[in-house]
């Protein structure tokens, strides 16, 4: 027995029979639901057991709820049930005081690149510590020396510049004592010159001006050196940072 078409119902014989989307069809009644072109077995669309061409194939779209008692019921149940876990939670967290963050790839390198500047700053800072802790040593004993060179009752003669050759005789304190309390005899052939002005905080320490020669030089410790400036004739310690071989 023949099977009848799926658009028009009369029977279908086998030499113009289609058989698609589980129905017979005649060739000609296989045709777009909505502009009723014919169609193919390529080039057709099934939708709900009925063929559609490209254009007019039905679009799925969105599911719409319908807004019942029910669900309105459901809605205020969820909305109570997250205001009672939000009470609970804030109960057992009252006067904590902490926020979390979570650590990523991101967060790390930021963290490392902070602690690289900070160090970067840290050395930058000691460097210059370091390089100004001469210029403040000397301007401390350039006051020093200032107040130890002003009389309480100035006179005419503490006015008067002495010889070159004879400036060692103008010191309050007598010159065998700062001999006395002098380190060992230097050895000769030692020469150095000062690189900055210096002004002599203790007894058996010498002063010099920037550019002075400063011979038979003796390297007391790291620190400190003895030796006599040859424009004054002083002998006495000396910082090793103010001067410089030559």
């Amino acid at each position: 027995m023949n099977p009848k078409c799926g658009r028009c119902e009369r029977v279908v014989y086998p030499t113009e029979k289609v058989n698609c989307l589980d129905k017979y069809w005649h060739k000609g009644c296989f045709s777009c639901e909505v502009c009723k072109m014919t169609l193919n077995m390529k080039n057709y669309k099934g939708f709900d057991k009925r063929p559609y061409c490209n254009a007019h194939y039905p679009k799925t779209s969105f599911t719409i709820v319908a807004d019942t008692p029910e669900n309105r019921r459901l809605k205020e149940q969820s909305k109570n049930q997250s205001q009672v876990l939000y009470k609970e939670d804030f109960e057992k967290n009252k006067g904590k005081c902490f926020s979390a963050v979570a650590i990523t790839p991101e967060m790390e390198r930021i963290k490392k690149a902070q602690d690289q500047i900070s160090n970067i700053k840290y050395h930058e800072e000691f460097e210059k510590r370091k390089m100004g802790g001469g210029e403040a040593a000397q301007h401390h004993h350039q006051q020093q020396q200032q107040q130890q060179q002003q009389p309480s009752n100035p006179s005419p003669a503490a006015f008067q510049q002495p010889a070159a050759s004879q400036n060692f005789h103008y010191e309050p304190t007598p010159e065998p004592v700062r001999q006395a309390a002098a380190a060992p005899p230097p050895s000769a052939g030692k020469r150095y010159r000062a690189v900055y002005d210096y002004s002599a905080a203790d007894e058996d320490e010498v002063s010099f001006m920037d550019g002075d020669v400063i011979v038979d030089v003796q390297q007391i410790d790291e620190g400190w050196m003895y030796g006599r400036v040859e424009r004054t004739g002083q002998q006495g310690m000396l910082p090793a940072n103010y001067v410089e071989a030559i």
